[in-house]
């Protein structure tokens, strides 16, 4: 006769109690407390804030000491082991109060590349239009990789009682893939290709994913890289010169609006709970600012812009205006996030709030 472990011996013989109507059951009754929840739909469907109530809505301000994956409401049992993974505990290290809203907005609002984007009007461009739309993509692509490293590199760590953080964070991953995989999409369907790296993304992305705490990461990544980005997406009627990348650009801007308000209610919440932590968020804007305006002025970025942004290279003092213009307003809108944050950063902003004037008309 085979000899099994001991494990499988009791396994089977706990089968055979089972088959004989010896039943445990006892996990029929294990909750009584989370036992018995009504739920409401929204009118558009099950939201995560219609089933978040009562027992379940409890989030603790610091995560289960017992460190298993048990859903955040359930029993635990005392010998359930714990997998010592998590090192983000305290609520306010993550939380974010939009997150699950955000989570199910992002879940309702996923689009894809292969069939979204209406590539059959793809049209053959000047060269200096086609290659300027190329470069962009190649920055575009490159930090998009790392907007969807950051979240991943820090999901497993996040305790499991702050499920919705890591569920809206689970959706920032496919929301970043998405969008590295439609820039590159667009830099190789039209004839052209990908063109040059970029020097000056690396500081700021190097600084994102070799982030001491979560915070940190979220600031330079939601605030700064998104931020920034969201307001050029938003902009899209300058730098786009087909249909194509006016839609890439509609729906890449729903997708990283999402993911800045995750980053300005976190820092809110943070700030609100840890106010003695607001220098140290002030020391990591610096860092930040030096690494977007040094981006900014790159020619690898400025140039494609400011070609695409005129019309093209005989255009490109129009261009050069539109693209001050735009990065009034990423400054802007920027200090104003941090604001609502409940931070002021006007007073020890370190770049300036307007490219010196040109001597350029918009």
């Amino acid at each position: 006769m085979t000899k099994y472990s001991q494990t499988v011996e009791d396994g089977i013989d706990g089968m055979r109690e089972m088959a004989r109507g010896n039943f445990n059951l006892s996990w029929m009754d294990s909750n009584p407390e989370g036992w018995g929840q009504e739920v409401t739909r929204s009118q558009d469907g099950l939201r995560l804030e219609n089933i978040e109530k009562g027992h379940y809505a409890k989030v603790p301000e610091f995560g289960s000491s017992h460190g298993s994956m048990a859903p955040r409401g359930c029993y635990v049992p005392d010998e359930t082991p714990g997998l010592d993974q998590y090192t983000l505990n305290e609520m306010s290290e993550v939380w974010s109060e939009n997150a699950a809203a955000l989570y199910d907005e992002a879940v309702v609002r996923q689009w894809n590349s292969v069939t979204d984007i209406p590539w059959d009007k793809l049209e053959k461009l000047p060269d200096d239009i086609e290659k300027s739309v190329c470069q962009m993509c190649t920055g575009l692509t490159e930090v998009e990789f790392v907007a969807g490293d950051m979240p991943a590199q820090w999901l497993h760590r996040i305790n499991h009682d702050f499920h919705e953080v890591k569920l809206f964070l689970a959706t920032q991953i496919m929301d970043e893939a998405r969008h590295l995989d439609v820039f590159r999409k667009r830099a190789l369907a039209n004839g052209g290709g990908l063109l040059s790296a970029s020097p000056a993304n690396q500081d700021l992305l190097g600084a994102i994913l070799t982030a001491g705490d979560y915070t940190t990461a979220s600031a330079l990544m939601h605030i700064f890289g998104e931020g920034f980005v969201l307001t050029l997406f938003r902009q899209g009627e300058f730098l786009a010169p087909t249909e194509v990348e006016k839609t890439i650009f509609r729906m890449c801007m729903q997708d990283e609006a999402r993911h800045v308000a995750y980053g300005v209610k976190h820092l809110q919440y943070l700030l609100e709970r840890h106010p003695e932590r607001e220098e140290e968020i002030h020391k990591v804007l610096d860092l930040g600012e030096q690494a977007i305006f040094s981006l900014t002025i790159e020619p690898q970025t400025s140039e494609p812009r400011a070609i695409l942004a005129g019309g093209g290279m005989d255009n490109i003092e129009l261009g050069l205006a539109r693209m001050a213009f735009i990065y009034q307003k990423q400054v802007k809108e920027y200090i104003n996030r941090l604001k609502v944050a409940g931070l002021d950063r006007l007073p020890r902003i370190t770049i300036p709030l307007e490219i010196p004037d040109l001597g350029l008309a918009a």
